[in-house]
């Protein structure tokens, strides 16, 4: 049975897009027969056991807290992850180790896996000196940002084989410099059996937040600023002027929670903008089942062209109608017409005009919910997708076992 072990920023019991996205990997490749593990690098922030089950998996956790001036606190975490890697790998023995970004845990597992002699996968979600300009904790040109580009770079010349989870973040990559044929495309997937038809309305969560029924406008999600909720809250006056009875449901929190309220309560339709604050994620299904129309109004930055986002992909899979601007990450997921809209990013007025005339053709809707299902199923279903780590997974272990040369850690 090949052994993974999966190197990682933070898992479960975390709940965040990048620990779904974990345990859907992890839980298919269980399900291929793969015997697969977790470690988890210190900015794993739960407080749990040196080794935790969560949901049938098995996480190591390396102690303490990152510390010290920038740059030396960075290849403390790096040297104290590499350490923890092969410790864990003397005593099980993993046939493949695979790294998951931040370049921090890539870094540490390429250096421990070129001790170890054992095949590197690296796999890319998002360059993270672009997602720190988009959630405010960085600014692009900067040194940190440099180092972290760089420090990537490396990474990616370095590892065996690579994984990116979009064709944007891929073809940035080929355009560094970096080598083509090693570079694949896993992309975000959802586990099918875990949608259905959408759920009925649930009447009395409506009646408890003051929504009428509708048409409602829902975002569900992290308010970070590059979503472009404050757009969708300044297209509201305007959709309402078509769309008299339009609602806009806001369900999550993050850094813009404070803004985007008091921008919603200056507005001359506060009374038709709910904000729910977070909700257990056990419950976000109530919520999905209000909304009629999902927006998602990303602004335009290198994030947003260049990653794909999960959310948009299980509200298809779930047979939902979604609503996206009109930025590279959206376009490799939906198509303008057939399996959702797309609106012009960054712009109020063309948001509203687009979703007033997308609600006037509701009978469009049901045969749009069914190609929006079919694509998913067809495209990210993690059921197929976990084929492609497989298939990369026995070409480097027959590599391996052939003799074939392995890349240099520097």
């Amino acid at each position: 049975m090949t052994r993974v072990l999966h190197i990682l920023d933070h898992s479960l019991p975390l709940h965040s897009g990048y620990t779904f996205r974990t345990r859907a990997i992890l839980k298919s490749q269980q399900a291929k027969g793969l015997d697969v593990r977790g470690i988890t690098g210190q900015r794993h922030s739960a407080a749990g056991p040196a080794v935790e089950e969560v949901e049938g998996l098995t996480f190591h956790r390396v102690p303490g807290k990152p510390s010290g001036p920038p740059i030396l606190r960075e290849w403390r975490e790096i040297e104290s992850l590499q350490a923890a890697i092969e410790r864990l790998a003397k005593e099980w023995r993993p046939d493949v180790l695979h790294a998951h970004s931040p370049a921090l845990c890539g870094m540490a597992g390429l250096r421990a896996a070129r001790r170890l002699g054992i095949a590197f996968v690296y796999e890319i979600r998002a360059f993270w000196e672009d997602a720190a300009v988009g959630n405010g904790t960085g600014s692009e040109g900067s040194i940190k940002y440099r180092l972290t580009r760089t420090l990537e770079n490396r990474v990616v010349a370095g590892a065996d084989a690579v994984f990116a989870i979009c064709n944007g973040l891929r073809e940035d990559l080929i355009a560094r410099g970096h080598d083509a044929s090693k570079i694949g495309i896993s992309p975000n997937g959802v586990d099918l059996t875990l949608f259905g038809d959408p759920p009925p309305r649930d009447a009395a969560l409506a009646a408890s937040l003051g929504l009428a029924e509708g048409p409602v406008i829902g975002f569900i999600g992290s308010f970070y600023d590059y979503e472009g909720l404050d757009d969708l809250i300044a297209a509201l006056p305007l959709l309402r002027e078509r769309q008299p009875h339009a609602q806009l449901l806001l369900v999550g929190g993050g850094p813009m929670d404070v803004r985007l309220r008091a921008q919603a309560a200056a507005s001359p339709v506060h009374d038709a903008i709910t904000f729910t604050g977070r909700v257990p994620h056990d419950e976000v299904e109530r919520y999905y089942s209000l909304i009629d129309v999902l927006a998602y109004p990303r602004k335009k930055s290198r994030l947003t062209e260049l990653v794909t986002p999960l959310k948009p992909l299980e509200a298809m899979a779930e047979r939902s109608i979604v609503a996206a601007s009109d930025v590279g990450g959206h376009r490799e997921l939906i198509e303008n017409g057939a399996t959702g809209l797309l609106y012009p990013p960054d712009d109020p007025a063309a948001i509203a005009a687009a979703l007033a005339g997308f609600i006037d053709r509701g009978e469009d809707w049901p045969a749009m919910r069914e190609r929006a299902h079919q694509y998913v199923a067809r495209n990210h279903d993690w059921s197929r997708n976990v084929d492609r780590y497989l298939s990369v997974y026995q070409d480097l272990l027959k590599r391996s076992q052939t003799g074939g040369n392995q890349p240099s850690a520097e």
